[in-house]
């Protein structure tokens, strides 16, 4: 069963399939060598792993929720995000469209 939620891209089949070298990509820097590979030539190291335009475009804009839209699966791309000290915060700045100070003060008032 396919259930449409607005705002959200489902991970399914289909993003799974559409998200395949990236997922690949994203689970290769569980090892340093391979973070070490990435952080010296990022483009080479994307077209090692075939990534599209679409995937390459939001590895440079360091944007999760276009990684998200692009075939990436959440638990993989912690691991691209952890390299650049992106944390939950500032991925849901990133959702809401808020920034990380809002997002956070946000948060605060939330917790009061």
């Amino acid at each position: 069963m396919k259930q449409d939620i607005a705002g959200t891209t489902m991970f399914d089949g289909d993003q799974a399939q559409k998200g395949l070298a990236l997922n690949r990509m994203c689970f290769s820097f569980n090892s340093a060598e391979n973070r070490a590979a990435f952080e010296r030539d990022e483009e080479a190291y994307c077209r090692k792993y075939g990534l599209n335009e679409e995937q390459r475009a939001a590895i440079k804009a360091r944007n999760v929720l276009k990684l998200i839209e692009a075939g990436g699966n959440v638990y993989y791309l912690a691991k691209f995000a952890g390299i650049f000290s992106l944390n939950v915060q500032d991925i849901g700045a990133q959702q809401t469209g808020m920034s990380v100070e809002d997002f956070r003060a946000k948060l605060v008032a939330a917790g009061r």
